[in-house]
């Protein structure tokens, strides 16, 4: 009996299994972000943690969810200022953002973030590249030019354009820039030096992508 009463259970929800509405797949192309945005910021706090969290309110994003990503600028995403960013994000959401942070409690101690990007002549249909750069010891320009050279490296290779070791970085930079292939490169690094009293101090750069 107890094996009749399971054998019929079983047939109740198969049936109510088959009659239920389907749920279609989500379009995985939904998760593709279609605008993007920089921003950067600093904080300065006794706390680590804290000093973190004002350089977000410096940023701008403090009160978003943030889902560390890898480095890819999809096809076609349009990059908009902050304001309008911000326009499509609201408290508490998750946002999908590459981040670059560095933290100090050295008096005196030169710190940087930085994103570097790199994008394609065809914009449209192939992506770009972003890199994050952190480091200590390096003024904004040193740590925005290694991101930004790393963001190039990564798109020249991926577009098959040559890649000579024998070749100084700056001859293989002239020669990427010359294949008429990468559209332009950029970086958003924020610096500072760390504060004269100890407290802790953080930069942050992020780009954040908006699906």
């Amino acid at each position: 009996m107890p094996e009749q009463q399971a054998s019929d259970q079983n047939k109740k929800i198969v049936e109510a299994s088959d009659s239920a509405t389907t749920i279609p797949l989500a379009n995985p192309f939904l998760y593709v972000p279609k605008i993007m945005f920089f921003t950067k910021g600093k904080g300065i706090h006794k706390d680590h943690l804290t000093s973190f969290e004002l350089a977000l309110r410096d940023a701008q994003i403090s009160d978003l969810n943030l889902v560390s990503v890898s480095s890819i600028k999809p096809p076609g995403c349009k990059i908009v200022s902050i304001q309008e960013g911000r326009k499509h994000l609201v408290p508490g959401q998750i946002v999908f953002a590459i981040t670059a942070r560095s933290s100090t409690n050295e008096p005196n101690r030169l710190i940087a973030a930085s994103i570097g990007l790199a994008r394609p002549v065809d914009d449209a249909s192939h992506h770009g590249y972003l890199s994050e750069h952190h480091s200590t010891g390096e003024t904004a320009q040193k740590a925005g030019d290694y991101a930004e050279d790393m963001a190039m490296e990564m798109l020249a290779t991926t577009l098959g354009l040559p890649d000579d070791p024998s070749l100084t970085w700056d001859q293989r930079e002239e020669q990427w820039k010359l294949s008429g292939k990468i559209y332009r490169t950029q970086n958003f690094t924020q610096s500072a030096e760390g504060n004269k009293d100890g407290l802790w101090t953080t930069v942050l750069s992020a780009a954040v992508l908006i699906l």
